[in-house]
């Protein structure tokens, strides 16, 4: 089975063929999956990473929830951990760990409710929605602390393998939004 490592770079070179065209249009159909959902639309609040580096664009999806009368919270990372904070708009982020981009400080931190929807990003996964991140284990650990969240991973097609090797700690997703359409965990 490819490793972790050889997925990561697989998938780097995948997303790197995408054309800004292709990657804004991809974007635009996961985020009208996402906001389909009946689990979007009973949310209050929308917890969501900042895209970076040809990830699915999120500063969309941010938006909309903003739009449509949501909180919105993006992560920082402190130290081996990650914390959400809302955020208004744009303005509210700079430059954070490896560069991507966080919520300022000072802004209030976000409170986990029970229409929380919590909107993760990931490399690469497989059908079952087994997971690889980028090797730091900040939403394994997130999903860990907050168990009760509902989470929906973004990616594109190109990011979707029939099996990716997993630990039995690593969190799945119980949605997983594509270019391509809307796959939910099934229970085991």
């Amino acid at each position: 089975m490819t490793t972790k490592k050889e997925l990561r770079q697989i998938v780097k070179g995948r997303r790197a063929l995408l054309t800004p065209e292709e990657e804004r249009e991809n974007s635009e159909k996961i985020l009208s999956f996402l906001i389909s959902l009946p689990e979007y639309e009973k949310a209050d609040q929308i917890l969501c990473y900042v895209d970076y580096n040809h990830e699915v664009h999120t500063r969309p999806i941010l938006k909309k929830a903003l739009a449509d009368g949501k909180r919105a919270a993006v992560p920082r990372v402190t130290g081996k951990e990650m914390e959400f904070f809302y955020i208004e708009d744009e303005t509210d982020l700079e430059p954070g760990y490896f560069g991507i981009p966080e919520p300022k400080e000072g802004l209030p931190a976000a409170r986990e409710t029970d229409a929380s929807l919590f909107v993760m990003p990931g490399v690469a996964f497989d059908r079952a929605h087994h997971r690889i991140g980028y090797g730091g284990g900040f939403y394994d650990r997130y999903l860990e602390r907050h168990p009760s969240l509902l989470s929906a991973a973004v990616a594109f097609e190109c990011q979707i393998f029939d099996s990716v090797p997993f630990e039995a700690f690593d969190k799945r997703p119980q949605i997983l939004i594509t270019e391509a359409g809307i796959s939910r965990l099934k229970e085991e």
